[in-house]
């Protein structure tokens, strides 16, 4: 695959990479150089190139799909053959597939579910109205860009597809998704995207498709022979209603479908507008009953009604005729005939003489138009007959008043004139959907297709959700919404990030700098390192004091392991075997010096031996161990005078024998020199 990176293309297509691969093709980015853009080039394998007749309905086809223009079809912008490939120029989608989307999210929120399913519907929709059926729709071919918009793609090269018949490991993927008269090879139309779109809602709706198994085989037998579990068994949060529709688009007889895409579209809009509403789907053949032809449901809204408590009507059975006397025979006769005359009698009259005796007088139309419905006096107006249109959602107008009139107000018509009135609902309504968990641009696209015209606030929040995030919205979910009404959305913009100060950890012990860390909510981590510095004497930080950090960062400190005797060997730490004494040669040891309890500020040490000052150095209160000592190394033979003062005061003084290493003669607390 990779081979094709960076070839130029009809002098016009440079391949940049690779990103996707199918059972026919390899997807390329490429950037063509003519319109300085970004597009996708689809390159169909070697060994479908060799077929001429593949070739040949593949460009056919290609060509008819190019025509299509709908914001729910991914563009196709041209099919070419170049140096023995044949490939199609896409449009570039930024986004993932829906089984990506679906492997990520697992079960979908049956919302989120119905707002994919209507654009991919609507994709349909518009290529069946060219004669282009699809015969591979599934979730593979289903682009979800980051606005939450969906694009199905793979149009070109769907039905060119069809041609291979069998059912190989590689069609696994679609064999899922194709209906009944796909896996018999039968005669496919419109309808079978259809039934395909049906496998994906319940994928989406239940974690998985409706059928599986072990080979492609066995799962196309289940398509023409097994009938699926209810959605709303595997996942009873489904509505009821959405159950239905997709149900309805899944039936395997192939006559008991939605017979259009807008078929479908209408349900899922009904649905949508009413998410507890229920369907009935009756194929069975209208009864013989004289009626008005509007009584029948004409629209799936209708269908939805009547779907309410509403029992399926059969056609009446018909009762064996009984045998009559020849009487009775005549009677019904002479009674036939009778009505007939009767009724062209009527028919005589209405035709020749009625206008004689029906009034022509013309009469003025009143207006009723912003009237309550509940206050018209219908025998106030007796030359009309008044009758009580639909009730609609106005944004504008009080529930219960007239909106309009047919015929208008002032209009001359002849007396007796029916006059039907549309009354008011009052402003659209519906319900707060669960947004919670969705992305900002998902959330707002399915407010937006309430057709409320909600005015949407975004409110940003940290919290523990990812950034984008919707954490929670007022009104909450379920709450009644209004046309106009304002939602406020609140969106994560991730964990809040608390910055603190580094602390100065520089001569510090290691419990004092362990403890500065923890109040700060620091981490770290210690190691004991070679150095001249007392035992536990902080001598690294690896961040300097004063930074400004996340809370949480990891500091790394040194400490030092104190200086090491040099005349003790390792094995006399070992066996803690005393000093060696070299007769006739100054002698070096280590004096501790006792520092005063409670010290809070900076203390000078001064040492000297026979008033000679030998060394001089500060200590901060802060950095003192916890035996409250310092040390120093002096070096001499036989007895010497030891004096440690204190911020210019003695503290103490001492006779030392170097010789021994012991203290001869102490004295603490002596005056002032």
């Amino acid at each position: 695959m990779e081979n094709y990176i960076g070839r130029l293309l009809d002098h016009r297509y440079e391949i940049l990479e690779v990103i996707g691969t199918g059972g026919m093709a390899v997807v390329y980015k490429a950037r063509c150089h003519r319109l300085n853009r970004l597009v996708a080039i689809k390159i169909l394998k070697d060994e479908l190139s060799e077929d001429a007749e593949f070739r040949r309905r593949f460009h056919a086809e290609s060509q008819a799909v190019a025509m299509l223009s709908h914001p729910n079809i991914v563009n196709v912008y041209d099919v070419s053959h170049s140096d023995n490939l044949d490939y199609i120029v896409m449009e570039l989608i930024d986004g993932i597939t829906l089984k990506q989307y679906m492997e990520q999210k697992g079960i979908l929120n049956w919302r989120e579910a119905l707002h994919f399913a209507t654009q991919i519907a609507k994709a349909l929709e518009h290529a069946h109205s060219r004669g282009i059926i699809h015969r591979d729709i599934k979730p593979h071919n289903i682009m979800i860009l980051k606005d939450g918009s969906v694009k199905v793609a793979d149009f070109g090269i769907a039905r060119v597809s069809s041609a291979q018949s069998t059912l190989t490991r590689e069609a696994l993927g679609s064999v899922h998704y194709i209906s009944p008269e796909q896996a018999k090879g039968g005669r496919i139309d419109f309808r079978s995207d259809l039934y395909s779109l049906g496998v994906v809602m319940y994928e989406m709706l239940t974690g998985h498709p409706p059928y599986d198994g072990e080979t492609p085989v066995s799962v196309a037998i289940q398509h023409i022979n097994a009938k699926a579990i209810p959605p709303r068994v595997l996942n009873p949060q489904i509505p009821e209603g959405l159950e239905q529709i997709t149900m309805h688009a899944m039936a395997a007889d192939v006559d008991e479908r939605y017979e259009s895409a807008t078929q479908m579209l209408q349900d899922l809009d009904e649905f949508r507008k009413d998410p507890h509403i229920t369907f009935r789907f009756d194929n069975a053949p209208p009864p013989v009953v004289p009626s008005d032809r509007s009584s029948q449901p004409r629209s799936a809204a209708e269908r939805a009604v009547r779907g309410k408590g509403e029992s399926v009507r059969r056609r009446p059975t018909q009762q064996p005729v009984k045998k009559k006397n020849n009487a009775a025979g005549l009677i019904a006769g002479f009674i036939v005939i009778a009505l007939a005359l009767t009724a062209i009698g009527v028919f005589l009259y209405s035709f020749f003489f009625a206008e004689f005796f029906t009034s022509t007088e013309e009469v003025a139309v009143p207006s009723f138009v912003g009237m309550f419905a509940d206050e018209i006096d219908v025998g106030a107006y007796p030359n009309f007959q008044i009758r009580f249109g639909d009730r609609i959602n106005d944004d504008t107008v009080e529930q219960g008043r007239v909106i309009s009139q047919d015929p208008a107000a002032d209009r001359m018509v002849k007396s007796g004139t029916v006059i039907t009135l549309t009354i008011s609902a009052g402003p659209s309504t519906d319900s707060m959907p669960d947004v919670i968990d969705y992305t900002q641009a998902n959330a707002e696209m399915i407010l937006g297709n309430l057709a409320l015209n909600l005015q949407i606030i975004i409110q940003e929040e940290s919290s523990d959700q990812p950034a984008g995030t919707v954490i929670r919205t007022d009104p909450v979910r379920e709450t009644a919404l209004t046309a106009g009404q304002t939602v406020v959305l609140y969106v994560s913009t991730g964990p809040e990030i608390k910055l603190v100060e580094v602390p100065g950890l520089l001569g510090l012990t290691r419990e004092k700098a362990v403890e500065k860390l923890e109040e700060r909510g620091l981490l770290y981590e210690i190691t004991e390192v070679d150095g001249e510095e007392a035992k536990d004497t902080v001598t690294f930080q690896s961040i300097e004091q004063g930074q400004e950090v996340k809370e949480g960062t990891t500091i790394n400190i040194q400490v030092s392991k104190g200086p090491e005797d040099p005349l003790d060997s390792e094995e006399d730490d070992e066996d803690n075997e005393p000093d060696v004494t070299i007769p006739g040669f100054p002698q070096t040891r280590l004096i501790t010096i006792k520092l005063p309890e409670g010290a809070t500020e900076t203390m000078e040490i001064t040492v000297k031996m026979d008033g000679v000052v030998q060394d001089s150095w500060t200590i901060d209160p802060e950095t003192v161990n916890a035996q409250n000592e310092t040390s120093i190394y002096l070096s001499g033979m036989g007895v010497h005078r030891i004096d440690v003062y204190i911020n210019g005061i003695i503290m103490s003084t001492m006779n030392y024998d170097f010789d021994t290493g012991t203290e001869a003669v102490e004295v603490d607390e002596v005056d002032e020199e």
